[in-house]
């Protein structure tokens, strides 16, 4: 096993406090969005025998196994993730592997540089996602049905928000959230303005089920993304309950600390909340205008006391172990790669002693076998 040094991104929207209080060290007084373990070319976790993309670039079979090189190529296919939100985040989407690949392929060909703000597509990969909460955990995933959407608008009572009310009532639920997400996204931001501020005013009134779409405006004054993220359903999981966001789904964390893995990619289109770029006729052909609701997911116990998060895809697999004192070892040996985080009490890997925030990798078919008191996450593929 190789114990994971782990780079901490200081993005803007990050609680200064949740990660340093995981890790128990001083604050910084500087926001603390996300750590990453893994091998992401952006940050990849640092090892004794280099960074773990070195590591995994000099032998990928050796380091990832066999099976896995052949399903996903010589790469790591996930990135783990400890996520900070101390503020919401953009309100986005992501491609599926053919929207990304034929995205990428168009950008590459008309010449757009991979580090232009108006680039869509970073890569060819596709980037479904899971967030587990560690502490309770605010979000936005998945459109609200069309008529829940039209209560909440209306009872805003705000006049120019009435041309939406009506369209959400007059048409069937997905061209009623087409119409209504282009017309909020696609009329000038200085004439949504108004608007926005108005909701935003009426939300902070109304309070209830209205506060967080106050907060997130309070953020973010004057985005017509305040006005989209009332399309959406908010969610508050509890420590332990996760979200899985799959392709076209749109989404948003507001608040709370949580464990996240991904497919390895950076492919992201923003609808709003953010300053970046919002290539709004891209993101129509993106996202699914299906209404859902968000899909909480609790972890499944198997017979040896390993809690699996069950998704659709391939790419990651991520489980949780709940440790006691004095249980017998667990043997966690797996034909495939793997990262084990502690988030809670002591846990003991192999020659390694884990306390919250600190990880390892397991390289293909090493042996791993965990005790203590703790809970443990276990990031691998299925492959």
């Amino acid at each position: 096993m190789d114990r994971l040094d782990n780079t901490i991104r200081p993005y803007a929207w990050g609680s200064t406090t949740a990660i340093p209080r995981l890790l128990c060290v001083q604050p910084s007084g500087e926001p603390q969005a996300e750590m990453w373990m893994g091998a992401h070319p952006g940050a990849p976790s640092r090892t004794g025998r280099g960074t773990l993309t070195e590591v995994i670039d000099a032998d990928p079979e050796r380091e990832l196994g066999a099976r896995a090189v052949a399903r996903f190529g010589p790469r790591l296919p996930f990135l783990l993730k400890i996520l900070a939100a101390g503020a919401p985040l953009s309100l986005q989407v992501h491609p599926d592997l053919a929207q990304a690949k034929e995205g990428y392929e168009d950008e590459e060909r008309r010449g757009v540089p991979v580090d232009a703000p108006h680039r869509n597509y970073k890569d060819a990969n596709h980037k479904p996602e899971l967030i587990c909460a560690l502490t309770p955990f605010d979000g936005l995933c998945g459109f609200r049905l069309p008529g829940e959407s039209a209560r909440l608008l209306a009872g805003l009572e705000v006049d120019s928000l009435k041309p939406y009310v009506d369209l959400l009532h007059a048409h069937p639920e997905d061209a009623a959230l087409r119409e209504v997400l282009t017309a909020v996204l696609g009329t000038d931001r200085a004439d949504m303005a108004g608007t926005v501020a108005e909701a935003a005013a009426a939300c902070e009134r109304l309070g209830g089920e209205y506060a967080p779409y106050a907060e997130i405006a309070r953020h973010y004054p004057g985005d017509p993304g305040v006005i989209a993220a009332m399309l959406l359903n908010h969610v508050r999981l509890q420590p332990g309950e996760a979200l899985y966001l799959g392709a076209g789904v749109p989404h948003a964390y507001l608040s709370g600390l949580g464990v996240e893995i991904m497919a390895n990619s950076d492919n992201v289109l923003r609808c709003g909340l953010t300053p970046k770029h919002v290539d709004v006729p891209e993101l129509l052909r993106i996202v699914r205008f299906e209404a859902s609701g968000p899909g909480v997911l609790r972890p499944e116990a198997g017979p040896d006391g390993e809690e699996v998060y069950e998704t659709p895809i391939d790419e990651f697999r991520l489980s949780r172990h709940v440790l006691a004192e004095g249980a017998a070892p667990r043997d966690l040996t797996r034909a495939t790669p793997q990262i084990l985080l502690c988030t809670e009490g002591t846990v003991a890997a192999g020659e390694h002693q884990l306390r919250p925030g600190r990880s390892v990798f397991v390289p293909a078919g090493e042996k791993a076998e965990v005790s203590g008191a703790g809970t443990l996450f276990r990031a691998t593929v299925v492959a």
